[in-house]
């Protein structure tokens, strides 16, 4: 497992959630796509999944999970991969490489 850098938030229970990427580029009564977007060393914040979601890594990069638990996990995302994730997940996910990380997450209502 990759250590998240020392100035990284410790997830808890008493922290604001933010939202699962930075824009929603659609959104209908089935599914809702979010764009993310993280620089080598950007952090997206402590966040939730309420849905069922696919990931499609966009432009791939060495990731971080850090779990509400403080639980780390490796999440090297190849450019063109595809993961799907069951609801429920309270992290925030941390670029540790030197690409940019660009994704298309697909929430199944």
């Amino acid at each position: 497992m990759i250590e998240t850098p020392p100035d990284a938030p410790t997830p808890g229970s008493d922290d604001v959630l933010g939202p699962v990427g930075q824009e929603i580029v659609f959104e209908n009564d089935r599914v809702r796509v979010w764009h993310i977007r993280l620089e080598p060393g950007e952090r997206q914040p402590l966040h939730r999944h309420d849905h069922p979601y696919l990931v499609v890594a966009v432009q791939g990069a060495k990731n971080v999970v850090q779990t509400v638990d403080g639980t780390r996990i490796d999440a090297d995302e190849p450019t063109g991969g595809v993961v799907f994730r069951d609801p429920g997940a309270v992290h925030m996910l941390t670029n540790v490489g030197d690409t940019t990380y660009l994704a298309r997450l697909v929430e199944l209502k």
